[in-house]
């Protein structure tokens, strides 16, 4: 059976674009998850372009209070926030000794800090939280009418009904390169000519192994991706595939392409970020090397281009770029994604909820490379039928969040005494 559209526009159109009213001069924005590798690589990008972007708030977790101190002072924001209640005096004294006898900027503290931020008085709101928790700023920024570049896949990924029911045309730019590829090459055409999105992975630190050989991987080879430097979570996510598994549903709810006509193709130089096949046999590829700044600048300025956004290709140089199909017994996630994407509602929310708690367990020392999948997937079959369609609420995802993360625990608990034992 092949999937029908979910609805009669996507979420992200290169073609619409949503501009909420705006004075002269540069673009008011605010970041999310401002001390992570996307915050401070969009505040490298500010600070390149005066002329264009103005940041007026940043949030972050909390463990990098000097870090968020200085890019406050650099950037003079007028309001900080941070999740962490037990960071905000470590905060405080950061600040003070920043800024010195000058005025502190406003702060905020809490976990509704960031959802707050992301409903002030700006322009775009970049959201650059990771994981789930970057639902309630998603919710807020769409609700108050920002331009909302969205780096945070899990929010989309397991609040996809709540999202779509919020967002106008236009109002998401994606910033994942992948979908940002999509985003850019799907301009060149008409959606009704679009016959197929084919997202592309690096295949990670174990391209080529077959499930048996992936038994016995440590943490350290997990780690050792060829091509992207990212934090311990992503960087296992893109070792299981999971990361790209996460990406299929993402562009499903975007773009509103079913499931069926959407492939996954493997490419390990990173090149290519993603491409789009059209009716008349056109593949439209969007390249660059590998590097976040160009999709960070789509989201932060489009429809107009940021220059030098990003390094360009030496065509100067010779380089081979190699495409290979995805083994999917190898790297089952991709398939499993699919499947709970089908199901929607509380399914994308359990998957995203168990894996995480899996990763952890791994990086833990509590679980093998090949218990990740195995346990992911017994998880969202203990789930069920999920709720789903318009009933489903903010409540329903983080109860389902809820129970997947305590039944992945007692499963990779149960795992870790066996092992002892053996």
């Amino acid at each position: 059976m092949t999937d029908s559209l979910a609805s009669p526009a996507p979420l992200a159109d290169p073609h619409l674009v949503f501009d909420p009213a705006a004075g002269d001069g540069p673009k008011d924005v605010v970041i999310l998850g401002s001390t992570g590798s996307i915050g401070t690589q969009a505040i490298d990008l500010v600070l390149r372009n005066p002329d264009r972007f103005k940041v007026t708030a940043l949030s972050a977790n909390g463990g990098r209070v000097d870090l968020l101190a200085e890019q406050a002072r650099r950037l003079r924001v007028r309001t900080v926030a941070v999740a962490r209640e037990d960071a905000a005096p470590a905060l405080r004294e950061a600040l003070a000794g920043q800024y010195g006898t000058e005025p502190l900027p406003e702060i905020l503290v809490g976990p509704d800090a960031a959802a707050q931020l992301a409903a002030s008085d700006c322009h775009t709101v970049l959201n650059g939280i990771t994981g789930s928790i970057g639902l309630a700023p998603t919710l807020a920024a769409l609700e108050a009418g920002r331009t909302l570049a969205l780096a945070n896949k899990e929010s989309l990924i397991v609040g996809g009904p709540l999202v779509k029911a919020l967002a106008k045309p236009g109002q998401i730019i994606p910033v994942d390169s992948e979908h940002a590829a999509l985003f850019q090459a799907l301009a060149s055409g008409n959606r009704a000519d679009v016959r197929k999105l084919v997202v592309t992975a690096s295949g990670g630190p174990f391209r080529g192994r077959t499930k048996a050989e992936l038994a016995d991987v440590t943490v350290a080879d997990a780690l050792a991706h060829p091509t992207w430097a990212m934090g311990p979570v992503i960087t296992v996510n893109s070792a299981t595939l999971v990361n790209k598994g996460l990406e299929v549903i993402e562009a499903h709810l975007l773009y509103d392409i079913p499931f069926d006509r959407i492939e996954v193709v493997v490419h390990p130089q990173s090149y290519v970020h993603s491409m789009v096949e059209f009716t008349d046999g056109s593949t439209i590829a969007q390249a660059t090397p590998p590097d976040m700044g160009g999709p960070i600048a789509i989201g932060l300025g489009w429809p107009e281009r940021v220059p030098d956004a990003a390094p360009a290709f030496d065509w100067s140089k010779a380089s081979t770029w190699e495409f290979f199909p995805l083994d999917n017994d190898a790297f089952p996630s991709v398939n499993l994604a699919r499947h709970v994407g089908r199901l929607a509602g509380t399914a994308p929310a359990v998957f995203n909820a168990a894996n995480e708690e899996c990763v952890e367990a791994f990086l833990g020392g509590a679980l093998p490379f090949n218990g990740i999948m195995e346990t992911v997937i017994r998880v969202v079959e203990e789930h069920g039928t999920p709720v789903a369609g318009t009933s489903l609420t903010v409540s329903d995802v983080l109860e389902a969040e809820t129970w997947a993360r305590a039944r992945a625990r007692e499963l990779t608990n149960r795992t870790a005494t066996a092992e002892a034992r053996a």
